[in-house]
Formats: C-alpha cells, structure tokens, sequence
C-alpha cells in the first residue's frame, strides 16, 4: 500500500465517524431503529462511487481469513448473476448483500458510504435553473418515516458537506489520475468481484 493511500485512509476513517455521529444526531430522541425490521437494506440495490472508498473495502477484504475472503467473494459472484438477470428482465435487482452475515456486516469498518447514512431522513444541496443551489429533502426510509411521523424538531441528517469531503478525499487519492480513469458505477458485490481497484488503467 503506498504511503499516500495510508494517510488518505486514516482521513476517510475519520470521515466515516463524522458520519456516524451525524446519524446519531438525527436519530436522537426519536425511536428508530433497525432492529427486527422486516426488510432488509441489504437487499437494496445501491450503486457506488468512489475509488477510495472501493480501495479502502478491499483493504478490509485483505485483512480478512483466506477462507472468509473466499466465501464472500463467492457471494459476490451469484449476486452479480442474479443482478444481471434482474436487470436483463427490467426490474430492480433485489438479493442480499455478499457481506451479510445473518444480518451484521462483515466488513463493518469497511462499509461504504450509503450503507452508513441509508434509511434517515436527509437533506443535499444540489445545483438549480442557473447554477443556483437548491436544497432537496428526501425523508428517508418507510420505517423511519413511520417512526418519526409526529416527531417534532426533527434534524436531517445534511449530507452535502459529507459528500463534498468523500469528493475531495477522492481528488487527493487519485492525483492526476481523476482525470484518466474510468467513472466508478459499481454495486458493492461488483467491487468485490472486479478485485482491487486497478489504479494505472
């Protein structure tokens, strides 16, 4: 692992608590939880985008039991069959997640982004007609907006600041290569199965 990788990992861990603490925040007081849900955000079907946080989940996958690396990434694989078929037929891809582990993450350290801030209420800041910024608020999941549905005071969790510093930490990481490489589009499961990312393309 270079040098570089090592100080911008420490940066996106830090990065990850201010995540957490912001989720934390906004679900103070109100109840929520995902315990005994009856569905499951694991099956949803979320896309990613970052190298750095791609990078960063096959550090976690490195530091795992061969045997355990193995079985997740022969996970990986029947998800991205059963993905490709789902979209093939048009409908949304709904099958769990390689990480999961009668319901706890394997790579919990290591999880990405969205799986951190899923299912609460948020708010992004965006750009309107003009360049002008415009906030968009998306209320969150159907349990959190049964939970919360006469809670007052409620406090989105503001993502764009989040985004904005998982951005620059993906600059800082890539260096001039931003400009060359690819676009990150991946499900979870395809990062795992494309391997670590291949950052000299």
């Amino acid at each position: 692992m270079k040098r570089n990788s090592v100080g911008v990992f420490r940066r996106l861990e830090a990065l990850y608590a201010r995540m957490q603490k912001e989720y934390d925040a906004t679900v103070a007081g109100t109840g929520f939880t995902c315990a005994d849900c009856p569905q499951n955000c694991c099956t949803s079907y979320f896309q990613h985008h970052t190298y750095v946080e791609w990078a960063f989940l096959w550090k976690g996958m490195q530091e795992l039991p061969e045997e355990r690396r193995a079985l997740y990434l022969e996970r990986a694989h029947d998800y991205v069959r059963s993905m490709n078929e789902s979209l093939a037929a048009g409908t949304r891809p709904d099958a769990m997640c390689p990480l999961n582990d009668d319901g706890l993450c394997g790579l919990y350290r290591h999880r990405l982004m969205i799986c951190r801030l899923h299912g609460v209420v948020h708010t992004l800041v965006g750009r309107g007609p003009l360049g002008r910024p415009v906030e968009q608020r998306y209320p969150g999941c159907w349990r959190f907006t049964e939970v919360t549905a006469e809670a007052q005071n409620l406090r989105p969790l503001d993502r764009t600041p989040l985004y904005r510093d998982l951005a620059a930490l993906e600059m800082d990481f890539l260096g001039s290569r931003i400009h060359a490489l690819p676009k990150v589009n991946l499900t979870l499961a395809e990062m795992l199965v494309q391997g670590s990312p291949n950052l000299n393309q």
